[in-house]
């Protein structure tokens, strides 16, 4: 069937692309090497689709078109071509696209050079020898051979060029070969087995991807159910992942930690599951908010304690029978986080924790398996010698400001209130500043120690501004007595000289792990106070996570997964921003943004086969080069060093 064909059955729903498909993915380079390989006329592979009768399919399609009436052709292998294809000759995305059109809008071809790039103003503009594809495609080669013919310089070369626009133009003539699956006995359960065979291959599905892709078979809105639940959490501060959210329906349903259980699992009983998980889930995010203030994504630390505590939830009827047992779970929850109890081997520790479950006093046993791995659960000093808002102690010390009632310097506020006002969100405050410890030569692991932060309100933070805290520490003392005390601060003056800042860092580790100590103990016991009121406060992000979020949103807005901020690559090495499995899964090798230099956690980034990244500018242009292949000018390419 030539591709002409092919787009007009898609036009009137002949051919159309199944639920269970992942979305467009292409990027730049390959649209240009699929349309290159057409232009010469070389193989470009064949289509795989499945014909079937519409009615059995009709709610299993993505999109809003119609469908033809009588049979319909799904496509299981070609929908990247096929899309692109599209996009370049009829100018705009199928019904049922779903990805990035500036992987296919915008492609130029050069008459001279035979090459198809993407537009770029500078090399392109008034310049009749590149000219549009997509216009040529709509118009018909005469059009463009006219607008040649007016031109004087071009008329020696017509003929060549007449016969390139004419080679383009011929494209949409091409044939390609489709093999068909049909036949009573391809089910949906065939059909997906089908799909994942040919496109393993191809761009790498996930296990996740593969149970989704199944369910969807079945459950054509199963997709969009799953993102609509995603992005309430999201609103409430709590941006999770799709994949994170089938681990715990799969929890739920199968009390299993492997995709591969949910493989005989109904549409009803996946429903029921989700509807569950989105119940625990709800009453999980809410109680800890409320008990233990950690109320927004970047201190829940350890999200794949979820399934195991979700499944523990419905197993108990979806509530808690009194506070000891409440306080028991959150218990087993603070130190999984604290210990990376899920940094290793997600799938096997999960395995082991929700088996647990199935036996009597299940919360003892969960933390038994923790004392296993740990000996001793008790937190020392050393613990908080950790450095940087990744570091896993940075959300006990986050908790410890809210559950401990932690007072703001200036106003004296309990920073656990509600607060209001434009100037009244936290904001993480280096105690010793930054440019002062610089200044002194103090290392940037030390600078940005979790001894020297603490939580502050936006609007004490900026007056206290670069002030040297043997200052701002005996002011506040004056206005708010015993304020400055309550953020664990030694109460020496000789330790608040930068002098001796090592040695206040060694104080302020001790306290804080005989208060955390204390308040993990409390909860353990059932003995902690009940907090006076449930409130979420609005928390300010500094100039780096600001950063690492701006970032984060233009990758997606080029049509690439987000990154994961501060990822835990092994035990305290932590990078800022990464893409464990790469900007375009199983094509491209991890990558990471590290913003600030440090040799340690470089070398372990380049040991675990990570391009990494150390400014903003590189990592941008390295996307825009080399993943979404477009025409970086001159002017926007960084100097590599």
């Amino acid at each position: 069937m030539n591709i002409s064909t092919i787009l007009d059955q898609i036009d009137i729903g002949a051919i159309a692309l199944p639920e269970f498909q992942r979305g467009y993915v292409w990027n730049r380079d390959q649209v240009r090497k699929l349309m290159l390989s057409l232009y010469n006329e070389h193989p470009v592979g064949s289509l795989l689709v499945w014909e079937t009768k519409t009615e059995l399919v009709e709610s299993h399609t993505r999109g809003d078109g119609k469908l033809s009436a009588g049979t319909v052709r799904l496509l299981l292998d070609g929908q990247q071509r096929i899309t692109s294809l599209y996009g370049i000759i009829r100018g705009r995305s199928p019904q049922f696209f779903e990805g990035n059109e500036q992987a296919f809008t915008g492609l130029y071809f050069n008459l001279e050079e035979e090459n198809f790039e993407f537009y770029a103003q500078l090399k392109m503009q008034n310049n009749p020898l590149w000219i549009s594809v997509t216009e040529l495609m709509q118009n018909g080669a005469g059009t463009f051979m006219v607008r040649l013919l007016e031109i004087p310089d071009f008329r020696t070369n017509i003929k060549t060029y007449s016969e390139r626009i004419n080679r383009i133009d011929r494209i949409k003539s091409l044939g390609l070969h489709i093999h068909e699956v049909s036949g009573a006995d391809k089910t949906v359960d065939v059909v997906v087995e089908i799909f994942n065979n040919v496109n393993s291959g191809g761009t790498k599905l996930s296990k996740g991807d593969l149970a989704l892709a199944k369910i969807c078979a079945e459950w054509s809105d199963a997709r969009n159910q799953l993102k609509a639940r995603l992005a309430k959490w999201k609103k409430a501060g709590f941006d999770f992942r799709l994949e994170w959210l089938l681990r715990c329906i799969n929890a739920v349903i199968t009390g299993e930690a492997m995709f591969s259980a949910l493989k005989d699992v109904d549409i009803a009983t996946f429903q029921d599951g989700l509807n569950k998980a989105e119940k625990a889930i709800d009453t999980l995010l809410n109680l800890i908010s409320s008990r233990l203030g950690l109320d927004h994504d970047r201190v829940l630390g350890s999200i794949y304690a979820f399934p195991v505590m979700v499944r523990y939830l419905v197993l108990k009827g979806g509530r808690l029978e009194n506070y000891f047992e409440r306080d028991k779970l959150l218990y087993w929850y603070v130190h999984t986080l604290l210990w990376g109890r899920y940094a290793g081997s997600t799938e096997s520790v999960l395995t082991q924790d929700l088996h647990a479950l199935n036996e009597d006093n299940a919360l003892d046993k969960l933390i038994e398996n923790l004392l296993q791995n740990r000996g001793d659960l008790t937190i020392k000093p050393i613990d908080f010698q950790g450095w940087s808002t990744g570091a896993r102690f940075y959300p006990l010390l986050y908790m410890l400001t809210r559950v401990y009632q932690a007072k703001d310097w200036d106003s004296g506020i309990e920073l656990s209130k509600h607060l209001l006002g434009k100037l009244s969100c936290l904001q993480v405050h280096h105690i010793f500043p930054k440019s002062i410890l610089y200044e002194h030569g103090f290392s940037k692991s030390e600078v940005n120690a979790l001894a020297n932060f603490t939580f502050l309100t936006q609007e004490t933070n900026l007056k206290v501004s670069n002030r040297h805290p043997s200052e701002y520490f005996a002011a506040f003392e004056k206005t708010q007595p015993g304020a400055v005390a309550t953020h664990w601060i030694p109460m020496k003056p000789d330790l608040w000289q930068i002098d001796n800042y090592r040695e206040f860092l060694n104080g302020r580790r001790e306290l804080l792990a005989y208060n955390a100590n204390q308040f993990l103990n409390s909860l353990l016991s059932g003995s902690i106070p009940e907090p006076e009121q449930t409130v979420t406060i609005e928390v300010s992000l500094s100039s780096e996570e600001q950063a690492l979020n701006d970032i984060n949103g233009w990758v997606q807005e080029q049509g690439l997964p987000p990154g994961q901020i501060m990822y835990e690559l092994v035990t305290d090495i932590v990078l800022d921003l990464a893409w464990s499995n790469g900007l375009q899964e199983g094509k491209s090798q991890p990558v990471a943004l590290i913003l600030e230099k440090d040799n340690q956690v470089e070398a372990a980034a380049n040991s675990a086969g990570y391009l990494y990244f150390t400014s903003i500018d590189t990592f941008q242009y390295y996307v825009k080069h080399e993943i979404l292949a477009l025409d970086v000018t001159v002017q926007e390419a960084p100097v590599l060093v």
